[in-house]
């Protein structure tokens, strides 16, 4: 017989570190049904017959947010067994206010008071018995982090699953707002002939009370005058809103638990958390900070190890393989330097294992497979993914110093540093929050916009979020970078920047718009205390991370590579389609010449750069592995060259680097697409988006492109001049007051 247990808890109570903690990888993530609010669900690492749900994190259990609705509604709906409630033991007394309310849902509760480690480090005493008997369920002291309790919360959960005995909450209001609620429940009857269970007439008597809409759905009272009597008289005798009584009255309950329970060390000494956040988040320090430790983050990663484990990839795996030459070395030198005909084989003078293009070129030759076909999987197939997936190391770097950022508790500082300068440009520093997500992916970033409450600062947010260089723009950036600068240190962390900039500038500009003005949306986040990230959980994050890139290029990018490859080695001779030699007479060439004067004030009015770029819209590593067929990938690989040779001469660094900043802060890929369409929930709000990331990636591209050509050469032309026209335009547009012609078409509208 299988098991469901739900884990719920407040954000940053831990709850994501217990969840991996209990499943390992047996995990499996999607949408809960209806919404795009994540769904993380997983089995129990030694018994795969139990179920754990990680419900989103919340505060409590009204419909304020859509994942407080979600993870409700699952509750109510979806009955789990039992519920493993994860409580912050250094925030004990707010995280309290969510497992009143579960208590009261009438499901078997277990509360695991975790970061119990911190709790002792402080001096603070938990009386675990006694908050247990004020509580009514089993309390567990967890330190999910170090892995203490972990085990004994999943037993706990599972015995109170098996015993399938709702809790009676040993915790009661003051007699006035108790007889209310008992007046209400009075008056409750079933909905649609649904019986009411008897442990949950106290949390629908409590909900019907506070007016809640969600529940009076479900349901009915026998008089709704006396209903509306029976809030109208506790409002009266307390003073106060019903929901604003029921609040109160569960502090009361809580800080009085709390004070039986809990013993905090009267100790005036300032935690070390404290202590770093004077730093971190210090006026004039905290941004300066962080930008060197992005710059560090993506020079790491795309520079030093990030680069050697790349070039390990593309020269040896992906590419002509690995050559052992060992003690005849010196031969080989000698038998270079004498050939007339070039240079001998080097498996002849010591070891070579040979990478994945010759091997599988060599077995299919072996095997007779036609022309064609192995066209298609050597230079298609193996060359565009081997491409992409040769830069899989730098990702997994990325996603490392990713993790040990979110898991020590310095994400959160940044989007306390970030709300500072974001509210000067219009934007809450919630905002940020979403694009610290898109880091990662653009597609979890977009989704965590709806934390916003603010309309208007939610679809800036949905318009500017994917400007920041996320997962899958990692390969272009490292491809550039190393092929047209030699892997200069500046090039990674100037593409980051350069999107930080395009989310503020248009912050600026679109806040003075009528369509987007009004005061940001208010900011309040709990800063989690500081902690050594576990190597566990951090790698558990990178694999992840990493593993969704490579089932990504196993499903979209092979499908474009195999189209691309296709277009390129296919076209038209005499009315019939045929295989061509040269891939300029392909159908992909005939395509990328009709649309490449489009790029041509940028510097890449190349036929192949354009095509690369628009494979890029369907998913952003198309770039490289487009360039990686176009331009013979996999044979000159299997000749010991790299595509870095053919790219870096086709390319000015001007030119290269305007592609790269048009393909980081263009309209996102097709996955990213259908996200906003699914936030905005509106073709219309979703098509601007799109033209405005693409207009703002023109602009900036072409500004890149003919400035620095002036700077250059001191040529001064007809794009120059339009880059120029353009520059005054954005600059009024950025500094003007927000007044004038947009607030006189708000008023006519």
């Amino acid at each position: 017989m299988s098991v469901t247990l739900a884990l719920a808890g407040n954000p940053n109570s831990g709850k994501t570190t217990l969840f991996n903690s209990l499943t390992g990888l047996n995990q499996f993530v999607g949408n809960w049904p209806g919404v795009t609010v994540e769904k993380k669900e997983g089995a129990l690492k030694d018994n795969k017959d139990v179920a754990i749900m990680d419900l989103p994190g919340v505060y409590s259990l009204s419909p304020y947010s859509l994942e407080e609705v979600v993870a409700r509604n699952y509750l109510l709906d979806g009955r789990p067994d039992a519920i493993l409630n994860i409580v912050d033991g250094t925030n004990i007394e707010r995280n309290l206010y969510l497992t009143t309310q579960l208590l009261e849902l009438g499901i078997p509760v277990v509360a695991a008071v975790n970061m119990i480690d911190l709790v002792d480090k402080k001096g603070d005493v938990l009386d675990v018995e006694k908050l247990s008997h004020q509580l009514g369920c089993d309390v567990v002291r967890v330190s999910a982090l170090k892995g203490t309790g972990v085990r004994e919360a999943a037993e706990k959960a599972l015995e109170a699953a098996r015993r399938a005995i709702a809790p009676s909450p040993a915790f009661a209001f003051s007699n006035g707002a108790e007889r209310a609620l008992s007046s209400v429940a009075d008056l409750m009857r079933p909905k649609l002939g649904q019986e009411i269970p008897e442990a949950r007439r106290r949390f629908f008597a409590v909900k019907l009370f506070e007016g809640d809409e969600k529940i009076a759905e479900r349901v009915a009272v026998s008089d709704a005058a006396a209903l509306a009597a029976v809030r109208e008289k506790a409002e009266r005798d307390f003073d106060d809103d019903a929901e604003s009584v029921i609040t109160n009255e569960r502090y009361t309950c809580i800080a009085a638990i709390v004070r039986d329970c809990f013993h905090q060390k009267s100790d005036s000494k300032v935690s070390a958390s404290d202590k770093i956040d004077r730093v971190v988040t210090n006026k004039w320090l905290a941004f300066p900070l962080f930008a060197l430790v992005m710059f560090l983050i993506y020079y790491v990663s795309v520079t030093t190890v990030g680069a050697w484990s790349t070039d390990w990839a593309n020269d040896g795996l992906f590419g002509g393989g690995w050559r052992f030459f060992g003690i005849g070395t010196a031969d080989y030198q000698v038998a270079v330097e004498a050939s007339t005909s070039g240079a001998p084989d080097p498996a002849d003078f010591g070891l070579w294992i040979p990478g994945i293009p010759s091997l599988v070129s060599d077995g299919l030759r072996w095997a007779g497979v036609s022309g064609w076909l192995r066209g298609l999987i050597v230079d298609g197939i193996v060359g565009g993914l081997g491409a992409v997936l040769g830069f899989v190391p730098q990702m997994f770097v990325l996603f490392v110093f990713l993790a040990i950022l979110e898991d020590c508790g310095y994400m959160a500082r940044i989007a306390f540093i970030m709300d500072r300068i974001f509210r000067k440009f219009g934007l809450s520093g919630k905002s940020f929050i979403p694009i610290l997500i898109g880091t990662g992916c653009g597609v979890p970033g977009l989704m965590a916009s709806r934390a916003i409450e603010n309309d208007r600062d939610r679809k800036m947010t949905l318009i500017t979020t994917t400007f920041i260089p996320c997962g899958a723009k990692l390969p272009v950036i490292a491809l550039i970078a190393g092929a047209i600068f030699a892997g200069e240190w500046w090039v990674a962390p100037s593409a980051y920047f350069a999107g930080i900039a395009a989310i503020i500038s248009s912050g600026v500009l679109l806040k003075k718009t009528w369509l987007f003005s009004g005061e940001p949306a208010p900011f309040v986040m709990e800063l989690p205390a500081y902690h050594l990230p576990t190597a566990s959980g951090v790698l558990r994050s990178a694999v992840q991370r990493s593993w969704a890139f490579v089932k990504k290029a196993g499903t979209i990018i092979l499908l474009s590579v195999v189209a691309v490859w296709f277009l390129s080695s296919f076209g038209f001779e005499d009315g019939k389609l045929t295989q061509v030699e040269d891939l300029g007479d392909g159908i992909l060439a005939h395509i990328g010449r009709s649309i490449a004067w489009i790029f041509e004030p940028l510097g890449f009015g190349d036929w192949k750069a354009a095509v690369a770029t628009i494979t890029g819209l369907v998913a952003k590593e198309n770039v490289v592995g487009t360039f990686g067929i176009l331009y013979g990938f996999a044979e000159v690989a299997e000749d010991g060259a790299e595509i870095w040779g053919p790219l870096a001469t086709s390319f000015t660094p001007l030119a290269a680097y305007s592609l790269l900043i048009f393909n980081l802060l263009c309209a996102p890929c097709f996955a990213a697409v259908g996200a906003i369409r699914r936030e905005m929930n509106n073709w219309k709000w979703t098509l601007f988006a799109v033209g405005y990331q693409t207009s703002f990636a023109y602009f900036a591209a072409l500004c890149v492109y003919q400035y620095g050509t002036l700077l250059t050469t001191g040529t001064f032309g007809t794009g120059a001049a339009v880059a120029l026209a353009l520059t005054v335009v954005f600059a009024f547009l950025l500094f003007r007051p927000q007044t004038g012609a947009f607030r006189s078409i708000r008023t006519a509208v």
